[in-house]
């Protein structure tokens, strides 16, 4: 009879088993795009903050970028017949490269670029469309390789190359970051893509980046993972590039709608980065035609800069030339097993946005 009661046992057990969902640790993974990491899962950029000291400065940073100003969207779908939010495509391994040429100083930074050629396609959205006057961003993923491509202030010539401000280069692969002191196609020596708020991801549930935001007037100075600023103040009181936020612990946001709650969270988890000149307190994002732009700008207007606060992240920096973070930078999340949910689409087909005049570099 034993062999018999310690099947029966056995059996019961693994019944019980079934019927309970044991949590376990899920692994940090990268974003994806195209394929392709966005960046190693120890990078700044996909670093959670939600635990990380106050910067001693987040007060008067607050208060520089205005407490009581809302957020806003930069991104959605249209608004007076402009597409809004930063376009961006994915080509295939085997794209051709072709030249790039440099406008000329003091409007130009080839010194600081990284030289072409560079497999940007013809018809490669341009932000704000090809007749813009604003920043006229271009980026391009290339899959295989898994390299991202940015350009500043680009304009397509008739031989099918580009002539642009500034040009830069990141390796997905990696963490190193821009030679200090360099801009990119963005004022903080930044890559753009890493930081844009995207409706797949928004879909899937959860975005597991950090996110880029601007400001009107940052400060003379960068902080890392930062490596240029883009100002004559040096009002300590000002937000250097690259200074990161969260929105605070305290903020109910369980009222809003789900897709905005995914969004909200990952400023709590992964927080803000000052990436460059603008408005204040614009939150940048992919340009797509799915979003509703009233349930974006409602509640984005609802949260205030006085929700916000400034953050240090000098204790995750591993060296001052990588965007690696020490180990725990990163924490894993809980979640039951097992689970299921959307996929998310490996990348958004955009168009150009319309955005603000040339910033000063």
């Amino acid at each position: 009879m034993r062999p018999l009661i310690a099947l029966s046992l056995v059996t019961l057990a693994l019944s019980l088993g079934t019927l309970t969902q044991t949590p376990v640790v899920a692994q940090p993974t990268s974003p994806q795009i195209g394929g392709c990491p966005v960046f190693p899962t120890d990078n700044i950029w996909n670093a959670r903050v939600d635990n990380l000291p106050l910067d001693p400065r987040s007060n008067d940073y607050i208060n520089s970028i205005g407490a009581n100003t809302g957020l806003h969207p930069d991104f959605g779908t249209f608004y007076l017949g402009a597409p809004i939010g930063i376009p961006y495509v994915v080509v295939p391994a085997s794209q051709p490269t072709v030249p790039i040429s440099y406008i000329p100083p003091p409007n130009g930074y080839e010194d600081e670029s990284d030289p072409g050629p560079m497999p940007i396609p013809p018809d490669a959205p341009v932000e704000g469309g090809n007749a813009s006057t604003g920043d006229r961003h271009v980026l391009v993923l290339r899959q295989g390789e898994c390299k991202l491509y940015e350009l500043f202030n680009a304009t397509k010539q008739t031989d099918n190359s580009w002539r642009v401000a500034s040009s830069a280069v990141f390796d997905l692969n990696s963490n190193a970051l821009r030679p200090e002191g360099w801009t990119s196609a963005d004022a903080a020596g930044l890559p753009i893509l890493p930081g844009l708020i995207r409706y797949d991801e928004v879909k899937s549930g959860e975005i597991k980046h950090a996110i880029r935001f601007a400001v009107t007037i940052s400060q003379r100075k960068y902080v890392w993972p930062g490596r240029h600023f883009a100002s004559s103040n040096t009002s300590p009181t000002r937000p250097p590039m690259g200074q990161r936020f969260r929105l605070k612990a305290s903020v109910d946001i369980s009222k809003f709608p789900a897709d905005i709650q995914v969004i909200f969270t990952a400023f709590k988890r992964y927080g803000i980065i000052v990436s460059d000149n603008g408005s204040n307190w614009f939150i940048i994002g992919a340009h797509d035609t799915r979003w509703d732009d009233d349930m974006l700008v409602t509640p984005f207007r609802q949260l205030k800069g006085s929700d916000f606060e400034a953050v240090d992240v000098s204790s995750l920096m591993v060296n001052k030339d990588s965007g690696q973070v020490k180990s725990g930078g990163a924490p894993p999340t809980v979640t039951p097993s097992p689970t299921a949910g959307p996929s998310p689409t490996p990348f958004v087909n955009v168009t150009p946005r319309a955005f603000a005049p040339l910033m000063q570099r």
